[in-house]
């Protein structure tokens, strides 16, 4: 949201944070429980932390829909977290177990996996289904969050 001061969403405590324009989000620390707002990494999310990143977070959320028992999610797991280190803090990079939270798989339709789903301004912008390098996830989700955004 260009002009405005992005809403982050803390990924320990929920709280929703207004980070000023003017301060690096990436050393920002949530207001409420005092904890960084960014950690270079994938969060792992229920259901319920879903749904709240997602409609709470002014900034772009990729989600990683994967289980343990799925081969290709376990080799794109590293590229996942790899490219959550180059993409923190303009987008917050999520991972869906779906073997735990199968009513959220269902609810956003997720036929096979690993699928990674984006969302901007809290409505899906774009998904794609099978493994991928860093570099590949980080151009995608690049990509179309910038023509979610117009």
């Amino acid at each position: 949201m260009p002009g405005h001061d992005p809403l982050i969403v803390c990924p320990h405590c929920s709280a929703i944070n207004r980070i000023p324009a003017h301060r690096a989000a990436k050393a920002a620390n949530c207001g409420t429980c005092k904890k960084p707002l960014f950690v270079a990494a994938p969060l792992d999310v229920d259901r319920a932390s879903l749904a709240r990143q997602i409609e709470k977070s002014s900034i772009p959320v990729l989600v990683d829909v994967w289980a343990p028992w799925c081969g290709p999610c376990r080799m794109m797991g590293p590229e996942f977290a790899e490219a959550a280190r180059v993409l923190e803090p303009d987008v917050r990079l999520l991972k869906l177990n779906s073997q735990d939270e199968p009513e959220a798989a269902r609810q956003f339709g997720i036929q096979g996996i690993p699928t990674m789903l984006l969302f901007v301004n809290g409505r899906e912008a774009a998904r794609i289904s099978g493994a991928m390098r860093a570099a590949q996830i980080v151009s995608w989700a690049r990509g179309h969050a910038a023509a979610g955004s117009q």
